[in-house]
């Protein structure tokens, strides 16, 4: 029997604030065989961030930046990415606006997740915002980033139907599963095309 050729799976960087629940389903889903990524380093602006110890669980490279110099923190994660030739980073809760200097001198795509069916409710309090308005469906939504906040193309989204009951913490916690679907399958669409 022939032995299918191994592809060379995309050296990935995940950016993290808190929590971590992204990233922990991002290192489940690079750890398939058919997966395009390898989760490489994870990159946090908050030394609590509690995502970090899914970083150590799975001997994963930290590194913590705290964006006091922005200007200076950005050259050096560029240094970094570089060192370790990422070629993918997937925002995931990080809470820093990366500068026009630092996606125009990074070479890769740049990949964020946003609670809400862009091009509606883009940056905070999407959820509070959403049931104010009584939408009957929010969801979420893969973009690539740019310039402009939660602006860049969108690569994928998925609808999540509000309910009466809804409070901006229940809304927010089953579009938390939508993203843990959504994010593999945006990636799988840009890498694999299916």
């Amino acid at each position: 029997m022939e032995k299918s050729i191994g592809f060379e799976k995309i050296r990935t960087a995940i950016f993290i604030s808190g929590t971590g629940s992204n990233f922990k389903n991002l290192i489940k889903f690079s750890k398939r065989k058919k997966s395009p990524i390898k989760i490489i380093l994870v990159i946090s602006n908050n030394v609590a961030a509690k995502g970090l110890r899914y970083a150590s669980k799975n001997k994963i490279k930290k590194k913590i930046f705290k964006f006091k110099n922005k200007k200076g923190d950005e050259k050096l994660i560029l240094k970094y990415l570089n060192r370790n030739k990422i070629k993918l980073i997937c925002l995931a809760g990080f809470m820093k606006i990366l500068s026009k200097n630092f996606l125009r001198k990074y070479n890769g795509p740049i990949l964020n997740i946003h609670p809400s069916l862009l091009p509606k409710y883009k940056g905070l309090n999407t959820h509070e915002r959403v049931l104010r308005n009584k939408d009957k469906f929010s969801g979420c939504s893969v973009h690539f980033v740019n310039s402009k906040l939660d602006s860049g193309k969108i690569i994928k989204q998925k609808k999540v139907k509000i309910l009466k009951n809804d409070t901006p913490k229940t809304l927010a916690n089953r579009i938390l599963k939508a993203e843990h679907v959504l994010y593999p399958q945006a990636i799988n669409k840009i890498f694999t095309n299916h």
